[in-house]
């Protein structure tokens, strides 16, 4: 028996880090990391992935890591009309990915001016309205920071859908303005929503209306008084019944429907968005599950890690989407393993030659129990998180059990024991696993 030595395959790392506010985008923290370990280990394998969770920095996050570019759109403020601002989005392909707050957000309005009774959504349909314009027909839209609490109402304006009061002239503004309503219609709503999916990073779970409403519950940090916060929900009750009158699929009690004020509501109900965890968009458009399958570690964090972290930050999806994967040692051993096929094959010609002799059937290639493990899993579309530095317990546990050589110590043979191999046609143990999982 031959023990060759089997040369050290590169480290595989993953680095999805989100952002250090105010310091580092996603980007530029995975970048440092990257570095950090290639002046360790020059010879790894790093891939770097955008992070963010739905919130601040998503566009910056997944624009500049997935290849997009970034479009500036000038749009009506939260206070209406008689603001305007700069909302910058993300194109991705035909992905848009908008955060509200760049259109409607608690910072835009002056402390002395924030009165959500008038603040709108208005530019937030603004901002869906040009990624139409541009082709976009997916949309990832992160709706923290709000400044506004009139369910939506402002957007599906912008989108051309009638809301209108007993005169049939448009309501006003803000949640004030859901007091006006009486009919609601569709049907000069833009016609390119019919082709367009919608997910929404949305990270609270409050329903419309009651004590854990939108209004109740998020009102007062956008300047509502208790009064306001009464007349608001009351509103939102009322945008909630008109709209059973043309969606019967309407339900102001879905978790996440108080999100932004009830923009949640609406998305879900007008636009049959999809309310997910910030993180769990991020993660699902960036496919970090693939980049995450054959890597031997996986590096993440956040600007400060803390008890807010734990309750479903960046890091924790991705530590979680790690979870997922089997866990399985990483060990550099060499044996040369034989299909059933090709062995069948080996005896034939053997037969049909009427050949003597001792003989060692073998592949012609040497492998990793570790390859093999990972193939087996790829052949069943499963993935798979190789674990380097169990080396050395796996030497000290050869002197307990027999069990432990065999399946991870080195087994290869001399090609010069194999004397016959004339029109000996073999398949390679990847070919062979593949074909024997779909068997």
């Amino acid at each position: 028996m031959d023990q060759t030595k089997q040369e050290a395959m590169p480290l595989c790392v993953t680095v999805a880090v989100d952002s250090f506010k105010g310091s580092l985008t996603s980007l530029e923290a995975g970048r440092a990391v990257e570095e950090g370990i290639k002046r360790v280990c020059p010879d790894a394998k790093v891939r770097v992935r955008p992070l963010a969770d739905g919130g601040e920095g998503t566009v910056d996050a997944l624009a500049a890591g997935l290849g997009g570019e970034k479009r500036t759109v000038r749009v009506c403020g939260p206070l209406g009309r008689e603001q305007a601002v700069d909302c910058t989005y993300g194109v991705i392909g035909d992905l848009a990915v908008i955060e509200m707050a760049g259109a409607a957000g608690l910072p835009l309005v002056p402390k002395e001016k924030r009165n959500p009774l008038h603040t709108t959504t208005f530019g937030v349909g603004q901002v869906i309205g040009d990624a139409l314009d541009r082709g976009c027909r997916r949309f990832l839209i992160g709706i923290g920071g709000s400044a506004t609490n009139d369910g939506g109402a402002g957007m599906l304006q912008a989108l051309g859908f009638d809301l209108t009061d007993a005169d049939g002239n448009p309501i006003p503004g803000g949640a004030a303005g859901l007091f006006a309503l009486e009919h609601i219609s569709s049907a000069a709503a833009r016609p390119e929503l019919a082709a367009c999916a919608f997910r929404v990073a949305c990270d609270v779970n409050n329903p419309l209306c009651g004590e854990n409403g939108a209004s109740a519950i998020f009102g007062p940090q956008k300047g509502a008084d208790a009064q306001m916060v009464r007349r608001m929900d009351a509103g939102l009750r009322r945008f909630a019944e008109k709209t059973k009158e043309v969606f019967s699929g309407a339900d102001e009690n879905i978790p996440g429907s108080g999100a932004a004020g009830g923009l949640g509501f609406a998305l879900r109900t007008y636009l049959h968005a999809e309310l997910l965890s910030g993180v769990e968009v991020v993660l699902q458009e960036t496919k970090l599950e693939e980049a995450l399958k054959d890597a031997d570690v996986v590096v993440t964090g956040e600007g400060r890690l803390d008890g807010q972290t734990a309750m479903g930050k960046a890091p924790v999806g991705v530590a979680k989407l790690a979870k997922k994967l089997p866990v399985f040692p990483y060990v550099a051993n060499q044996r040369s393993m034989l299909y059933i096929e090709n062995l069948t094959e080996f005896v034939r010609l053997l037969i049909d030659d009427e050949a003597a002799g001792m003989f060692c059937p073998q592949n012609n290639e040497y492998t990793n129990t570790s390859d093999m493990v990972n193939w087996i899993a790829h052949a069943n579309g499963k993935g798979i998180l190789m674990v380097r530095g169990f080396t050395w317990a796996l030497k000290l546990l050869r002197f307990v059990s027999p069990t432990v050589d065999k399946a991870f110590g080195s087994l290869c043979y001399d090609f010069a024991l194999s004397r016959y191999s004339r029109d000996y046609c073999v398949k390679t143990l990847e070919q062979s696993i593949l074909e024997t999982e779909k068997t």
